[in-house]
């Protein structure tokens, strides 16, 4: 691996996702429905993730502490349930980062400016940005949107530059940056998590993805110069 530096390069900005890009967010669903069942009991975690897909379903995003919220509306005399808060926004995100992710935002600072590009509530998806030492690796840069493929303006307005590269692993966000940036953008697909490992989503957005990684760690393979090369391409350890 050889770090390039692109000062003779026209400026580049990474984009990189969080949530089953860097962090392991399906192991932390695990154990909150685990927590939730152990602590309150099955009738509760069930009827809490019912509301908790109603509230994706409508946002569009995880909203985990709305949904909290809902649901003690719907049981107020559940007042055990309050932890649950604590549990959420105290939870050991640093624990849940896939491995070398931060190696990767560290070879990335590299060779351009890398910026956090998520979507989320406006209190637990920054905690988890923050607490996982996400927020720290990329010294702050975080933008964290209700739905970041409807603000891409702002993005080139924070951050403008000639070329992008952005790490997802959701196809659908790949592929609406993709049609909206068209050749100036270049995306990487870790198949990581539930979503990009979905045969119907992939079969959904073919071409969506310039790169295809395994794992977010076999970014720390690249050169900066891969990213120039033939689109397409599957790269694995």
């Amino acid at each position: 691996m050889n770090a390039v530096k692109t000062n003779n390069m026209p400026p580049t900005v990474f984009l990189v996702d969080v949530d089953d890009t860097l962090l392991d967010n399906d192991h932390i669903q695990k154990d909150l429905q685990l927590h939730l069942e152990t602590e309150y009991g099955k009738a509760c975690r069930e009827r809490y993730w019912v509301i908790q897909e109603e509230v994706m379903a409508n946002l569009g995003y995880r909203d985990y502490l709305g949904a909290l919220q809902q649901y003690r509306i719907e049981h107020p005399e559940d007042v055990e349930l309050l932890s649950m808060s604590s549990f959420l926004l105290d939870y050991p995100f640093a624990d849940r980062l896939y491995p070398k992710a931060l190696d990767v935002l560290a070879l990335l600072r590299t060779w351009g400016q890398t910026v956090i590009l998520s979507d989320g509530d406006v209190v637990f998806q920054p905690r988890k940005v923050e607490r996982s030492g996400i927020s720290a690796a990329v010294d702050g840069h975080v933008l964290i949107y209700i739905h970041k493929e409807a603000a891409l303006d702002d993005v080139l307005r924070r951050y403008p530059a000639d070329r992008y590269i952005l790490i997802d692993d959701k196809l659908r966000i790949l592929d609406a940056v993709k049609r909206a940036w068209g050749d100036r953008v270049t995306t990487v697909f870790p198949r990581q998590g539930n979503f990009a490992n979905d045969p119907k989503i992939v079969a959904a957005y073919p071409g969506a993805a310039d790169f295809t990684v395994e794992r977010i760690e076999d970014l720390l393979d690249f050169d900066f110069t891969d990213f120039q090369k033939k689109p397409q391409q599957t790269f694995s350890r």
